[in-house]
């Protein structure tokens, strides 16, 4: 519908409704009952998403409290409360443990194996949310029946896949619209692997940077308060203390930062080893006889009982063992073999299929390679400061962003577990490295890997960091279109135009109100003898929207479809155009960038 330009506007303020009385009006306690409910029930289901991420906090909460009792009672009963367990337990905990695990997984709860990542971000973007709370009840017993007698993994993966599960549950029940039990699930995510970690924030990037790659308001908020109660849930039953000691942390000098580029070294080609070698194996033994998934998870409890008859260190989550080594109570070369065989033990289980989680492992292995290269160096420079615990702190963040590929996240889980930021210069550069090495010689990182190799192409954060995004600079076009002022009498507008050969008239009505007029209009008042009409006498499509360069394509197209082109104006002022846009121009634009 075209309308004559006008230089006047008006704005009308949309009115607002007055909020519909309480209509309940006994008077005691089921006066208040009524209230509260009718206050729940008439939320706006943004406000009512925000209050379940609570909930989901504190029941996710309450179910790692219960999970991490169960791996200690569990590993209490198989291997006993000795510090050396017996050979017999140290063998047989572990071969058995697995054979029962490969029962449940195949014919029980065969939704729980694997990490628990995955299988999440699988459940958005492939499921809509949906994670049957069966895989909650799978994942609990199976994992700490694993972790417990003493396969190298950890409970951080699935306890992110049940906060997931119990808030896609109560998303289902309390019949969310699609989009939000979609989101549901994320927050859910958030607050299992917060309470397992006891580091909220380290949780909230993890979940945005792997599992769905968004930083919306309205979700980061949700994933917040999940993570925040889950945590303050769990510190009420298991207290505050972080999963180590921590001991001080200093540097002294920018040159002392030297030792840690090594540690990047060293953590990078770890890293590099121990995907390769998953990458490598892992199709191979999915690609053994159906009948053999009924053995695996015992050979390779087999295999990692046989290690921890001489080194039982390896065996289970190792969260004692890291603090060990953060207190310097290892040599440099039991720690370079400590690191070595829980690589190899890792793998087993991992391979095998028994369900468990690579975050503590990733830890481990990181802290004993650095707590190695920091008491390496110290032999050899006397004055470099910090301590091996310094070392294997920087050394744990640098593994994890070479081995999950997480840099940001992997940052600021060292700054929560260490409570000082002084650790952030040397682990940013020492995790950098790693990362940049890790990501030079595996194009995938791994949990793009492990959906590639199960058949499933899930989003991934990595290669959405690395798109070149257009933008309208990249596909607007500079001298395309005449500008004209509503005063313009129309015989010399249309002589500017025709000399221009042009069909591009944007009016500039006032800064931020452009219009566009078609050439035919005013060839059709200019041949009107009688009265000289102005450009404002003009119809028009307009007031149009209108783009600036450094916006996305992505944006533009939003407008572009429905207008003949979009005026490209200056942000500092919006009476200047900078160019033209339109659909055209945005399709070709698009073209013109490589698939790979």
């Amino acid at each position: 519908m075209t309308e004559p330009i006008s230089v006047a506007s008006t704005a009308s303020a949309p009115g607002l409704s007055a909020a519909p009385s309480n209509p309940t009006a006994a008077s005691g306690f089921r006066g208040l009952w009524a209230s509260w409910t009718h206050r729940v029930f008439t939320m706006r289901e943004d406000q009512f998403f925000l209050f379940l991420a609570v909930l989901i906090g504190i029941l996710s909460g309450l179910a790692v409290v219960c999970f991490r009792i169960a791996i200690e009672w569990t590993q209490i009963e198989l291997l006993g409360s000795s510090l050396a367990p017996s050979t017999l337990r140290v063998v047989l905990a572990p071969t058995l443990g697995g054979l029962v695990v490969a029962f449940l997984v195949i014919y029980a709860f065969p939704r729980a194996r694997g990490s628990g990542v995955n299988q999440t971000k699988s459940a958005v973007y492939v499921s809509n949310g949906y994670i049957p709370f069966n895989t909650v009840i799978g994942k609990f017993v199976t994992c700490a029946l694993a972790i417990g007698s003493g396969q190298s993994l950890g409970p951080e993966d699935p306890s992110l896949q049940m906060g997931a599960g119990i808030a896609s549950l109560i998303g289902r029940r309390l019949r969310l619209s699609q989009e939000k039990v979609r989101l549901i699930a994320p927050v859910g995510a958030a607050a299992g692997l917060a309470a397992a970690f006891n580091a909220p924030i380290s949780a909230v990037l993890f979940v945005l940077e792997e599992v769905i790659g968004t930083w919306s308001a309205g979700v980061l908020g949700a994933i917040v308060l999940a993570a925040i109660s889950s945590v303050m849930t769990m510190r009420a039953f298991l207290g505050p203390e972080s999963l180590f000691r921590v001991p001080p942390f200093r540097v002294a000098k920018p040159v002392d930062l030297l030792a840690y580029i090594v540690l990047g070294i060293v953590g990078g080609v770890a890293s590099l080893i121990f995907l390769k070698w998953l990458a490598y194996a892992r199709p191979r033994m999915q690609s053994l006889p159906r009948w053999t998934q009924h053995f695996q998870p015992a050979v390779a409890g087999l295999l990692i009982g046989i290690i921890g008859i001489k080194l039982p260190q390896v065996m289970g989550a190792g969260y004692p063992i890291i603090d060990q080594a953060m207190h310097g109570q290892f040599a440099w070369k039991l720690l370079l073999v400590l690191a070595a065989l829980k690589i190899l033990a890792t793998g087993f289980s991992f391979l095998s299929g028994t369900p468990g989680g690579m975050f503590a492992p990733s830890l481990f292995i990181g802290a004993m390679l650095g707590a190695a290269v920091g008491a390496i160096e110290q032999h050899f420079f006397t004055g470099l400061p910090g301590t091996v615990g310094t070392f294997a702190l920087v050394g744990m963040g640098t593994f994890f962003a070479g081995f999950l590929r997480v840099p940001i996240t992997s940052v600021f889980m060292v700054i929560e577990l260490s409570g000082n930021y002084t650790a952030i210069l040397p682990v940013m550069i020492s995790s950098l490295i790693a990362y940049g090495i890790s990501r030079s010689y595996v194009k995938v990182p791994l949990f793009d890997m492990l959906a590639r190799q199960d058949g499933l192409v899930l989003p991934s954060v990595e290669e959405r960091r690395e798109q070149l995004v257009l933008t309208v600079e990249d596909a607007m076009r500079l001298d395309a279109a005449m500008v004209l002022e509503p005063g313009d009498k129309v015989s010399e507008a249309l002589k500017r135009v025709e000399a221009k050969k042009g069909n591009l008239c944007f009016v500039r009505a006032r800064p931020g109100e452009w219009h566009h007029v078609e050439p035919a209009e005013l060839q059709r008042l200019a041949t009107d003898a009688s009265e000289p009409f102005t450009v404002a006498q003009a119809s028009s499509t307009g007031p149009l929207p209108f783009v600036f360069r450094d916006m996305s394509l992505e944006e533009a197209l939003h407008w572009a479809g429905d207008w003949p082109a979009l005026p490209v104006l200056s942000r500092a002022d919006l009476s200047k155009l900078e160019g033209v846009i339109t659909l055209d121009d945005i399709l070709k634009a698009f073209r013109k960038v490589p698939v790979e």
